[in-house]
């Protein structure tokens, strides 16, 4: 029997064809993060059992736009660019698990297939999207890390515009908001091969950064817009009351989570 390697399909004899390496996951990334308040109910519906609301401020929402690159340990993605370049849009809301508030990704998109396996064995919901955001740059027409700085970002999967926003950038954060700012409670799902049998993997796991860095975060506040699509529900999530808007670079190392449930 050929012993084949490899963290994820396709397993080979080197293992080099893995769609994404074994962690820890390295990464850098450009954060515009958008929080606001909507219907608590609409959250809740989104909350599997053991999850329930969490207490305080069950219906923030963050809307996060990131634009990533990311590498295994050994870093030799960045020097194949391609393989490290990705940008992802994701949906965060919060909730409580045996007393404890966690965060909980409810909706993301990215546009590289690697991103998509690693949400799959992470928890996320990782679907295929095409994701912009505006790059700050110390010259020419970009906008600087400064008040009053404009940035647009956009959303769009299945040739439908799911979300667009532009942060006005007004001054200095000490946070860069508070709805990502917990654990992340996800769930780990695989349906059986076998019909009507309980699923293969079921479980609520809890993961988060085992390191972190960032530079200085930016607070300001949006105009956020969401649109109805024939396979998406994002827009159920509707804009009841801004809370902020948020700009940051920071650099995470991921490293594994914990079975909770």
């Amino acid at each position: 029997m050929a012993t084949v390697r490899g963290f994820l399909h396709p397993k080979t004899a080197t293992g080099r064809s893995s769609l994404i390496p074994s962690p820890p996951w390295h990464y850098s990334g450009d954060l515009l993060t958008v929080e606001y308040r909507t219907d608590p109910a609409r959250v809740a519906e989104l909350l599997p059992e053991p999850l329930s609301p969490a207490a305080d401020d069950p219906g923030a929402v963050a809307i996060i736009w990131a634009d990533w690159q990311s590498c295994s340990e050994s870093g030799e993605e960045l020097l194949d660019p391609v393989r490290a370049q990705y940008k992802e849009c994701f949906v965060v809301v919060r909730c409580s698990f045996e007393g404890r508030t966690y965060s909980r990704c409810v909706y993301i998109w990215v546009d590289k297939d690697f991103a998509i396996a690693r949400g799959l064995h992470q928890g996320y919901p990782k679907k295929l999207g095409s994701i912009h955001q505006t790059r700050p740059h110390p010259y020419g027409p970009a906008p600087r890390l400064a008040a009053g700085s404009r940035f647009g970002a956009t959303l769009a999967a299945a040739d439908r515009r799911l979300a667009e926003a532009v942060v006005t950038l007004r001054e200095p954060s000490e946070t860069n908001g508070f709805v990502n700012g917990h654990p992340m409670a996800h769930h780990r799902y695989l349906p059986s091969i076998e019909p009507g049998r309980a699923p293969a993997l079921d479980e609520l796991v809890e993961s988060g950064a085992a390191g972190f860095e960032a530079g200085r975060a930016w607070r300001g506040e949006a105009d956020l817009t969401l649109y109805d699509a024939p396979t998406e529900e994002l827009s159920l999530l509707t804009v009841e009351e801004p809370i902020a808007a948020y700009y940051r670079q920071v650099g995470v190392i991921w490293n594994g989570g914990r079975h909770l449930a």
